[in-house]
Protein backbone atom coordinates (compact mmCIF):
# COMPACT_ATOMS: atom_id res chain seq x y z
CA UNK A 1 0.00 0.00 0.00
CA UNK A 2 1.32 3.38 -0.29
CA UNK A 3 0.26 7.15 0.24
CA UNK A 4 1.30 10.24 -1.30
CA UNK A 5 1.36 13.11 0.27
CA UNK A 6 1.19 16.81 -0.92
CA UNK A 7 3.21 19.67 0.37
CA UNK A 8 1.41 23.01 -0.67
CA UNK A 9 3.96 24.87 1.69
CA UNK A 10 6.92 26.88 -0.45
CA UNK A 11 8.56 26.31 2.82
CA UNK A 12 10.95 23.12 2.23
CA UNK A 13 11.45 22.57 5.82
CA UNK A 14 8.47 24.10 7.63
CA UNK A 15 5.69 24.15 9.88
CA UNK A 16 3.80 22.08 7.91
CA UNK A 17 6.78 19.82 6.72
CA UNK A 18 7.33 18.81 10.60
CA UNK A 19 3.86 17.68 10.34
CA UNK A 20 3.97 15.56 7.22
CA UNK A 21 7.14 13.85 8.70
CA UNK A 22 5.38 12.83 12.19
CA UNK A 23 2.92 11.20 9.83
CA UNK A 24 5.39 9.75 7.57
CA UNK A 25 7.49 8.38 10.53
CA UNK A 26 3.59 6.32 11.42
CA UNK A 27 3.63 4.91 8.02
CA UNK A 28 6.78 3.84 7.83
CA UNK A 29 6.39 1.46 11.08
CA UNK A 30 3.09 -0.40 9.34
CA UNK A 31 4.65 -0.93 6.06
CA UNK A 32 3.13 1.92 4.52
CA UNK A 33 5.14 3.44 1.53
CA UNK A 34 4.66 6.94 1.20
CA UNK A 35 5.79 9.49 -1.19
CA UNK A 36 6.00 13.45 -0.47
CA UNK A 37 5.77 15.73 -3.00
CA UNK A 38 6.71 19.75 -2.30
CA UNK A 39 4.86 22.05 -4.52
CA UNK A 40 4.63 25.15 -2.76
CA UNK A 41 7.44 26.89 -4.49
CA UNK A 42 6.33 25.47 -8.33
CA UNK A 43 4.76 28.20 -11.21
CA UNK A 44 1.45 26.16 -11.01
CA UNK A 45 -1.31 28.15 -12.99
CA UNK A 46 -5.40 27.61 -12.32
CA UNK A 47 -7.56 26.18 -14.65
CA UNK A 48 -8.91 27.77 -17.44
CA UNK A 49 -11.79 25.34 -18.51
CA UNK A 50 -10.62 24.71 -21.85
CA UNK A 51 -11.64 20.93 -21.53
CA UNK A 52 -8.71 19.60 -23.22
CA UNK A 53 -8.02 17.04 -20.25
CA UNK A 54 -11.57 15.27 -21.41
CA UNK A 55 -9.55 14.91 -24.82
CA UNK A 56 -6.32 14.34 -24.23
CA UNK A 57 -6.51 12.32 -20.56
CA UNK A 58 -4.33 15.09 -18.95
CA UNK A 59 -3.89 18.34 -18.65
CA UNK A 60 -2.92 21.18 -21.73
CA UNK A 61 -0.07 22.81 -18.73
CA UNK A 62 2.50 19.95 -19.23
CA UNK A 63 3.85 20.89 -15.20
CA UNK A 64 3.79 19.00 -11.50
CA UNK A 65 0.03 18.12 -11.89
CA UNK A 66 0.62 15.76 -14.77
CA UNK A 67 3.68 14.36 -12.85
CA UNK A 68 1.50 13.93 -9.98
CA UNK A 69 -1.42 11.97 -11.72
CA UNK A 70 -0.33 8.69 -12.07
CA UNK A 71 1.14 8.95 -8.33
CA UNK A 72 -2.41 9.36 -7.12
CA UNK A 73 -4.01 6.80 -9.53
CA UNK A 74 -1.06 4.39 -8.16
CA UNK A 75 -2.01 5.50 -4.36
CA UNK A 76 -4.31 4.04 -1.91
CA UNK A 77 -4.43 7.37 -0.32
CA UNK A 78 -3.83 10.65 -0.49
CA UNK A 79 -2.62 13.63 2.17
CA UNK A 80 -3.00 17.40 1.33
CA UNK A 81 -1.43 19.81 3.96
CA UNK A 82 -1.45 23.33 3.62
CA UNK A 83 -0.62 26.66 5.95
CA UNK A 84 -3.09 29.08 6.12
CA UNK A 85 -2.98 32.05 4.50
CA UNK A 86 -6.19 34.12 5.07
CA UNK A 87 -8.19 30.98 6.66
CA UNK A 88 -7.41 29.32 3.37
CA UNK A 89 -5.04 27.17 1.93
CA UNK A 90 -2.36 28.21 -0.87
CA UNK A 91 -3.38 29.25 -3.80
CA UNK A 92 -0.45 27.30 -5.47
CA UNK A 93 -1.84 23.78 -3.92
CA UNK A 94 -5.40 24.75 -4.84
CA UNK A 95 -4.46 25.79 -8.59
CA UNK A 96 -2.84 22.81 -8.46
CA UNK A 97 -5.46 20.26 -6.75
CA UNK A 98 -8.09 22.03 -9.03
CA UNK A 99 -6.16 20.70 -12.18
CA UNK A 100 -4.98 17.22 -10.71
CA UNK A 101 -8.89 16.48 -9.61
CA UNK A 102 -10.37 17.76 -12.54
CA UNK A 103 -7.98 16.70 -15.09
CA UNK A 104 -7.75 12.80 -14.15
CA UNK A 105 -10.60 10.50 -15.41
CA UNK A 106 -9.55 7.25 -13.20
CA UNK A 107 -11.78 6.04 -10.05
CA UNK A 108 -10.82 8.22 -6.81
CA UNK A 109 -13.78 5.84 -5.24
CA UNK A 110 -12.52 4.41 -1.81
CA UNK A 111 -9.23 6.44 -2.00
CA UNK A 112 -8.46 7.61 0.90
CA UNK A 113 -8.42 11.37 1.48
CA UNK A 114 -6.63 13.18 4.26
CA UNK A 115 -5.82 17.27 4.38
CA UNK A 116 -3.51 18.72 7.21
CA UNK A 117 -3.23 22.71 7.85
CA UNK A 118 -0.89 24.25 9.63
CA UNK A 119 -0.90 28.00 11.12
CA UNK A 120 0.22 30.47 13.33
CA UNK A 121 -2.96 31.06 15.57
CA UNK A 122 -6.52 30.75 13.57
CA UNK A 123 -8.31 29.75 9.83
CA UNK A 124 -6.88 25.99 10.41
CA UNK A 125 -10.90 24.61 10.64
CA UNK A 126 -11.67 26.75 7.61
CA UNK A 127 -8.65 25.76 5.16
CA UNK A 128 -9.38 22.04 6.72
CA UNK A 129 -12.89 22.09 5.22
CA UNK A 130 -11.69 23.41 1.79
CA UNK A 131 -9.46 20.95 1.63
CA UNK A 132 -11.69 17.63 2.36
CA UNK A 133 -14.19 18.96 -0.45
CA UNK A 134 -11.88 17.43 -3.14
CA UNK A 135 -12.52 14.14 -1.51
CA UNK A 136 -15.85 14.47 -0.75
CA UNK A 137 -16.83 15.16 -4.32
CA UNK A 138 -15.48 11.85 -5.54
CA UNK A 139 -16.25 9.19 -3.00
CA UNK A 140 -12.60 9.69 -1.03
CA UNK A 141 -13.75 8.82 2.41
CA UNK A 142 -11.95 10.87 4.45
CA UNK A 143 -9.75 9.94 7.41
CA UNK A 144 -9.80 11.62 10.90
CA UNK A 145 -8.11 12.06 14.43
CA UNK A 146 -8.60 12.46 18.03
CA UNK A 147 -8.83 16.36 16.92
CA UNK A 148 -9.18 18.59 13.87
CA UNK A 149 -5.70 17.81 11.54
CA UNK A 150 -4.31 20.88 12.43
CA UNK A 151 -0.65 21.99 13.83
CA UNK A 152 0.67 25.47 15.44
CA UNK A 153 3.54 27.46 14.55
CA UNK A 154 4.83 30.96 13.09
CA UNK A 155 8.44 30.79 12.46
CA UNK A 156 10.10 27.50 11.10
CA UNK A 157 10.49 24.88 13.19
CA UNK A 158 7.48 26.12 16.06
CA UNK A 159 5.61 23.40 15.11
CA UNK A 160 7.94 20.66 16.62
CA UNK A 161 6.61 22.14 20.05
CA UNK A 162 2.66 21.69 19.47
CA UNK A 163 2.54 18.30 21.30
CA UNK A 164 -1.02 17.69 20.89
CA UNK A 165 -0.69 18.89 17.09
CA UNK A 166 1.82 15.89 16.44
CA UNK A 167 0.02 13.36 18.35
CA UNK A 168 -3.05 14.40 16.30
CA UNK A 169 -0.86 13.90 13.60
CA UNK A 170 0.33 10.40 14.49
CA UNK A 171 -3.04 9.08 15.46
CA UNK A 172 -4.32 10.47 11.74
CA UNK A 173 -1.99 8.29 10.16
CA UNK A 174 -2.39 5.25 12.16
CA UNK A 175 -6.07 5.76 11.44
CA UNK A 176 -6.26 6.21 7.69
CA UNK A 177 -3.73 2.68 7.67
CA UNK A 178 -6.54 0.88 9.09
CA UNK A 179 -9.08 3.01 7.03
CA UNK A 180 -6.94 1.52 3.75
CA UNK A 181 -6.61 -1.86 5.14
CA UNK A 182 -9.65 -2.38 5.51
CA UNK A 183 -11.14 -1.04 2.79
CA UNK A 184 -8.63 -3.25 0.45
CA UNK A 185 -10.25 -6.11 2.74
CA UNK A 186 -13.53 -4.98 1.58
CA UNK A 187 -13.12 -4.98 -2.29
CA UNK A 188 -11.71 -7.94 -2.14
CA UNK A 189 -14.57 -9.38 -0.48
CA UNK A 190 -17.28 -7.45 -1.78
CA UNK A 191 -15.81 -5.12 -4.51
CA UNK A 192 -16.41 -1.88 -5.10
CA UNK A 193 -20.18 -0.18 -4.02
CA UNK A 194 -22.28 -0.28 -7.26
CA UNK A 195 -22.41 3.16 -9.44
CA UNK A 196 -24.93 4.75 -10.96
CA UNK A 197 -24.94 7.32 -14.17
CA UNK A 198 -24.43 10.42 -13.13
CA UNK A 199 -27.83 12.35 -12.72
CA UNK A 200 -27.07 16.23 -13.57
CA UNK A 201 -29.71 18.60 -12.20
CA UNK A 202 -28.77 22.18 -13.67
CA UNK A 203 -30.22 25.14 -12.31
CA UNK A 204 -30.30 27.10 -15.81
CA UNK A 205 -31.21 25.43 -18.30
Amino acid sequence: MNVLMINGSPRVKGNTAIALKEMEHIFELEGIECETVQIGMQDVRGCIACGTCAKTGKCVFDDIVNELAPKFEKADGLVIASPVYYASANATLIACLDRLFYSTSFDKTMKVGASVTVARRGGCSATFDELNKYFTICGMPVASSQYWNSVHGREAGQAAQDGEGLQTMRVLARNMTFLMRSIALGKEKYGLPVSEPHVFTHFIR
